[in-house]
C-alpha cells in the first residue's frame, strides 16, 4: 500500500488551512527547532495561547501537526481503527536504522501479525522469568557505584540497561562476544538527530557521518545474525527474549534482526532515563526515599512500581506520540484532512492538575490510593493498539533496579534543586546526568 501523503506545504490548500485548529504563525524551521529542543516549554505556551487543541508546522514539507492535550480527545485517537490512525508511517525516518520489518514502522495487517508474534515474549509469565536475571545484573552494577562521591546516575543506568538488553533480550552470555558488542552497541544507541536525517534524505547515507554509523550497524548485524543462527539450534530451555521469540513464532532472520534492533533502540535510553529521573527525585526527598527503601526491604513490588510510574508521570521520557490520518476524520471537534499528523501530548496531560492533584510534586502514593489516576490519564507508553509492547518489561526492569539499589544505599542530592530536562532525540533526559551521592545503609 502506498504511504499516505503528508498534509503540508504541497498538499494543503488555503480553504482547508482555515478549518484547522489555531496555532503559531512562526516560520516552520523556527517551530521545528522549538519542538525538537524545547517541547516541554513550547507545548504549554501554545496550549495557554491557543487552547487544548492547536496546530504546529514541522519539517519536512511544513507538515501539519495537530496537538491534543485532553485525555478524552486522545482517547478518540487511541480508540480509532488502526487503519485510520497510522503510526508506522510517521516513523519511516527510522527505517535505515531499525529495518523495514520493525514493529514501529508497520501498519495494518503487517503490524497485527508482527505484534502477535512478539506478545508471548512479553507476557506476564515471561516477565516473571526475566526478573531474576534483571535483578542480578542490577546488583552487579550498583555494587560498582562510588560510595561517598557524586556521580552521574544517568550514565550508570545507560550502562545497565544496555547490559540487560544484551543478556536478557539478546541472550548473549559469551564474555568475548559481550566485550565485542558493548562498544559497538554504545555507538548504535547513541544515534543523533543528524544521523536520523538520513531517513528523510537517503543520499546522505553514502557519506560520513551517516556511512560511518551504517558501517557500525553492519558489524552489529553480522553478530546478531550469527547469534540468531546459533540460537535456532539451541533455544529450547533458554529464558531470554530472543529464545522465547524463536519458540513462539515463525520468523525470518531479517524480521528477528529488525525486532531486536527495535527493542535495543526503543528500550535502552527510555528506561535508563526513567530510572535516572526516579533516583534524582528520591535523592531529593528523604521521605520518599525511606518509602522506597521499606518497599525494597519488604519485597513490596507495587510500591516500587508506583515509584517508577510516578517518575514516568512527572518526567515523561517521550513527551508525545504521533499518528498519521489515512482518511479525513472528526477528532476533537475538528474535521481533519487525510495526511494530518496527530500528536497526543503525554507531557501536557501528566502535568494537568485536573487529572493529577499537585502535579509538580513527586508522589508515588497517588498510584496506590483508593482514588488512583483515572484511566487514560497516565500514558507514558502510549495507548490503544500501538501501546508500547515493552511497557510491562520496562516497569519490571525499573522495579528490579530500584530493589537492587535501595536495598543497599542511601541517596543524597548534592544540589537539591530540580534538575532541568534536556531534549535528546525523542527523549527528555536530565541535563546534568542526574548527579547523586550514595552511602551504605546502616539498617
Amino acid at each position: 500500500m502506498a504511504p499516505t501523503p503528508l498534509l503540508g506545504s504541497r498538499t494543503l490548500d488555503r480553504q482547508t488551512a482555515r478549518t484547522l485548529p489555531p496555532g503559531p504563525k512562526l516560520p516552520t524551521l523556527v517551530q521545528t527547532v522549538l519542538f525538537a529542543s524545547h517541547r516541554r516549554t513550547f507545548f504549554p505556551r501554545m496550549r495557554d495561547k491557543y487552547g487544548d487543541v492547536f496546530t504546529i508546522r514541522l519539517v519536512p514539507s511544513s507538515r501539519v501537526c495537530v496537538v491534543l492535550s485532553r485525555p478524552d480527545h486522545i482517547r478518540e485517537v487511541f480508540g480509532s481503527p488502526p487503519a485510520v490512525m497510522h503510526a508506522g508511517e510517521g516513523n519511516t525516518v527510522l527505517e535505515p536504522i531499525m529495518g523495514s520489518h520493525s514493529l514501529l514502522l508497520l501498519d495494518d495487517e503487517d503490524h497485527v501479525r508482527m505484534r502477535k508474534q512478539l506478545m508471548p515474549a512479553f507476557s506476564g509469565a515471561a516477565l516473571r522469568g526475566y526478573a531474576g536475571m534483571v535483578f542480578e545484573l542490577a546488583q552487579a552494577e550498583v555494587a560498582k557505584w562510588p560510595v561517598g562521591e557524586p556521580f552521574k546516575v544517568h550514565q550508570r543506568m545507560r550502562n545497565l540497561t544496555l547490559e540487560i538488553i544484551l543478556q536478557v533480550i539478546f541472550g548473549v552470555t559469551d564474555i568475548d562476544r559481550l566485550n565485542t558488542l558493548r562498544p559497538l552497541m554504545d555507538k548504535i544507541v547513541s544515534v543523533s538527530p543528524v544521523i536520523m536525517l538520513g531517513g528523510f534524505y537517503p543520499p546522505l547515507l553514502r557519506v560520513r557521518p551517516w556511512k560511518t554509523y551504517l558501517d557500525t550497524q553492519r558489524k552489529v548485524d553480522e553478530i546478531l545474525y550469527d547469534e540468531i543462527a546459533k540460537r535456532r539450534e539451541t533455544f529450547a530451555g533458554r529464558n531470554d527474549v530472543l529464545s522465547r521469540l524463536l519458540a513462539a513464532g515463525n520468523w525470518t532472520d531479517v524480521e528477528l534482526r529488525d525486532q531486536l534492533v527495535t527493542l535495543l533502540l526503543a528500550g535502552h535510553e527510555t528506561t535508563a532515563t526513567a530510572m535516572a529521573w526516579a533516583f534524582h527525585e528520591l535523592a531529593r526527598r528523604p521521605e520518599d526515599l525511606a518509602f522506597g527503601q521499606r518497599a525494597a526491604d519488604a519485597g513490596a513490588d507495587d510500591e516500587l512500581e508506583a515509584t517508577v510510574k510516578e517518575a514516568l508521570r512527572l518526567h515523561p521520557v517521550v513527551y508525545q506520540v504521533g499518528r498519521r490520518l489515512t482518511e479525513t476524520t472528526d477528532i476533537a471537534g475538528y474535521r481533519l484532512p487525510r495526511g494530518t499528523t496527530i500528536m497526543a501530548a503525554i507531557g501536557l496531560v501528566h502535568r494537568d492538575a485536573e487529572h493529577f492533584p499537585m502535579p509538580m510534586d513527586f508522589r508515588p502514593q497517588r498510584f496506590l490510593s483508593d482514588d488512583p489516576p483515572a484511566p487514560g490519564t497516565w500514558m507514558p507508553f502510549g495507548g490503544g493498539a500501538r501501546r508500547c509492547i515493552g511497557a510491562g518489561f520496562s516497569l519490571m526492569e525499573g522495579t528490579e533496579i530500584l530493589r537492587a539499589a535501595l536495598s543497599v544505599y542511601d541517596f543524597q542530592a548534592p544540589n537539591p534543586k530540580p534538575e532541568p530536562p534536556q531534549a535528546k532525540n525523542v527523549t527528555l533526559v536530565p541535563r546534568h546526568g542526574s548527579v547523586v551521592t550514595v552511602t551504605r545503609r546502616r539498617s
